[in-house]
């Protein structure tokens, strides 16, 4: 069973934490609010709306979580 990539991303947002996972292999992205509620579903996109995507909430200050990265590890630098 192939694993397919997913890029993590974290930023902060009106005093809240959000968290985006995004697979540009499957046109997909979800956004979750701080308390793991899914706020946001898009899937159908081309590679290059997801990076379109992934662009814009960069702009909001996202840190991309590294896959072999230890946990809340985005919280500390």
């Amino acid at each position: 069973m192939d694993k397919k990539p997913q890029n993590i991303w974290f930023w902060l947002q009106n005093g809240e934490v959000y968290k985006s996972v995004s697979s540009p292999e499957d046109g997909t992205i979800f956004v979750y609010n701080q308390q793991d509620k899914l706020i946001l579903k898009r899937a159908g996109l081309s590679r290059i709306q997801v990076k379109q995507i992934e662009e814009n909430i960069i702009k909001y200050g996202a840190k991309k979580l590294k896959t072999n990265a230890k946990p809340f590890r985005f919280l500390g630098k």
